[in-house]
Formats: structure tokens, C-alpha cells, sequence
């Protein structure tokens, strides 16, 4: 899966790609730091109901991001090449009627404290087999390609967020807390 966008930032492309792998072959120090990765809090966890409310016995399936892990390269005016690898926990509450689900999340690039300069949703499938109901996983954005201006940009002016995409009901009931505060009854 690839996306290739045109960026005014250097006049060049932001690829995201979630098929190949990221490869140091090159072994002199990178020019500058990283970008910062992460998750966005709100975006961190995801909870499906059934059509019976938001109720603990009602349940279907949950996700959470664990951890995110960016590896960079770049050297002169080059691109910086990233890989992000990305922990999820996964939930199979007592309202599933089905072993297995669809997850999407997104992976986006933006200015640090800047508005998002690219954003790809990808899937993740999820199989809970042999009754089980927590299943870990670990995904990898092989290829994340960021143009860089000149050499005098370096890594720190990005960051690489992730996040469940979340429809706008799951957000407010993320925003204000509810997720801690599951009802029983």
C-alpha cells in the first residue's frame, strides 16, 4: 500500500507505506535527530459497543497503543526515511459475536506543533483464536519518506503521530473519561 503526495514543504513527495522495510545501510551518524513519535492520547484507545449502550456487558471489542518506535535516517540534503513500529493490545468483550475484527489506525506526519502534512488509515486484522480474548500485536510503517527543503531542516521539525480513526462518538466518550468509568448495570 503506498500514497504518494505532493509537498509544499520541498516542493517534493511524502511517501507512507506500510509493505517494505527499513534498511541502515549506511553507517555515518544521522545530521540531526529524529522525529518525535507518538500517540495521540485521545486517539490511543478505541472502545465498540453494541447498540445496547456503553455499558460494560456491552462491550464488543476494545484496542489500545502501547508503544510507538520510530527509527530515522538522513544525511545532507537527502529525505529523512523512517520506520514506525507500533504495539496494540486488542480486546474481545462478552457482546462479540465474531473472532475476529477490522481495526483501522492512522499514521500521520505533521510540523512539530503544526498542521498535519500527510495522514494514511491502515487496517489491521485481528484474529481471537481458541477463545481468546486479549491478543497483542506489533505493526510496522516500513517506509515513511519526509523532504527536507535543504540540509539545514532537520528531523525535530516533524513528528510522526499515530491513532485509532475513531468516529465522533467514540472521541467524546474518550475525551471525557468515560472509557475509566464503564457502568455493570
Amino acid at each position: 500500500m503506498r500514497l504518494l503526495v505532493s509537498s509544499a514543504l520541498a516542493g517534493s513527495a511524502l511517501l507512507l507505506s506500510a509493505c517494505s522495510t527499513f534498511e541502515n545501510l549506511d553507517t555515518r551518524p544521522n545530521q540531526g535527530p529524529c522525529p518525535a513519535a507518538g500517540s495521540v492520547y485521545e486517539a490511543q484507545r478505541i472502545v465498540e459497543f453494541t447498540e445496547g449502550g456503553d455499558q460494560y456487558n456491552n462491550i464488543e471489542f476494545t484496542g489500545e497503543i502501547n508503544g510507538v518506535r520510530l527509527f530515522c535516517r538522513y544525511l545532507e540534503d537527502d529525505p529523512i526515511e523512517a520506520q514506525i513500529e507500533i504495539d496494540f493490545a486488542f480486546g474481545r468483550g462478552d457482546a462479540a459475536t465474531t473472532n475476529q475484527h477490522t481495526f483501522n489506525y492512522f499514521v500521520a506526519v505533521t510540523r512539530t506543533n503544526r498542521a498535519v502534512i500527510e495522514k494514511q488509515v491502515f487496517p489491521v486484522n485481528v484474529e481471537f483464536r481458541n477463545g481468546r480474548q486479549i491478543v497483542t500485536m506489533e505493526e510496522t510503517v516500513g517506509r515513511i519518506v519526509i523532504p527536507r527543503a535543504d540540509s539545514s531542516i532537520s528531523g525535530a521539525n516533524f513528528e510522526i503521530l499515530v491513532g485509532f480513526e475513531l468516529t465522533d462518538e467514540q472521541r467524546t466518550f474518550n475525551e471525557t473519561g468515560r472509557r475509566f468509568l464503564l457502568q455493570t448495570q
